[in-house]
């Protein structure tokens, strides 16, 4: 089984604008493990860079905001 890098990872959130939950979690992993090299770490600033600019919307986020909407 090919294990999937951050770089791969990052390609799909840039492409569909969105970083999923499941993908959030899988990075974290890659990143706690330290199983990436220079070009995973360049795509990861990437996609923090596209996410501060609103280019990729984070599912983890929407939730948060979704779940605190609605305790008002």
């Amino acid at each position: 089984m090919k294990s999937i890098r951050i770089c791969e990872l990052v390609q799909q959130a840039l492409t569909s604008g969105y970083l999923s939950v499941e993908a959030e979690k899988k990075l974290r992993e890659l990143l706690n493990a330290k199983k990436y090299d220079l070009q995973d770490m360049s795509a990861f600033m990437s996609l923090q860079l596209a996410a501060m600019a609103g280019r990729v919307i984070q599912e983890s986020r929407n939730i948060s905001g979704t779940l605190e909407l609605s305790l008002r």
